[in-house]
């Protein structure tokens, strides 16, 4: 029992040992430079290329019995010793899930046209007559519109020589006042003075052709 758990220790400490071995021998492993080619291209300089291989500038020159090492040429094949240049990965951005939206803002325009209507303008070219309201009514009323037809049209302004207005009066019983008022006031008062009404003067008139 003894002897068996002694040749397990022996075996194990002999893997230990061994394991140990290969760690110390992995770096060599893992970084040993490798041989490869590369063609020279325009603008290249001997220097660029030994930093991208990770080599040295007199490692290259020796390697490729190169005597100026600042000489190389267009399509020259070049033996280096080293590590290739690692591939470089492009990482796209990690999407943020933001949604940008586009707001296209549109403003109302309002058209208005304002139409100013012309001012309304009342022109009035006759001369306005004044009236009285007369004194008297009925048929006196109707006697003294159909003197007034007959001796001026119904006219305030008619004249006739010495004959003034509605009535036909003479400035002399006018006194200058052809007012409408006045003519209406002074015809009832010729009137009631000298027929006794408008009646009455109406068929004077009639017979006489005048008043």
């Amino acid at each position: 029992m003894t002897l068996t758990t002694k040749k397990i220790k022996l075996t194990l400490a002999g893997a230990a040992t061994f394991l140990a071995f290969l760690a110390f021998l992995a770096p060599s492993l893992a970084f040993a430079d490798e041989t490869i080619t590369y063609t020279v291209k325009p603008g290249d300089t001997l220097s660029e290329i030994a930093e991208k291989y990770n080599t040295t500038v007199e490692k290259l020159a020796e390697k490729n019995k190169i005597e100026d090492i600042h000489l190389i040429f267009v399509d020259q094949v070049l033996v280096i010793e080293g590590t290739a240049p690692a591939a470089k990965t492009y990482e796209a951005p990690a999407a943020t899930g933001e949604t940008i939206e586009e707001t296209t803002t549109y403003e109302e325009i309002t058209e208005t046209t304002t139409y100013e209507a012309p001012a309304a303008t009342t022109s009035t070219s006759y001369e306005e007559e004044s009236y009285t309201a007369s004194t008297v009514s009925g048929s006196e009323a109707e006697a003294k519109e159909w003197i007034a037809q007959k001796e001026s049209g119904g006219s305030y302004t008619a004249t006739n020589g010495r004959y003034i207005g509605r009535y036909q009066l003479t400035d002399s019983y006018l006194n200058g006042d052809y007012s409408a008022e006045n003519q209406e006031r002074v015809a009832d008062a010729y009137v009631a003075g000298r027929y006794g009404s408008w009646t009455a003067a109406k068929n004077f008139w009639l017979n006489n052709g005048w008043y």
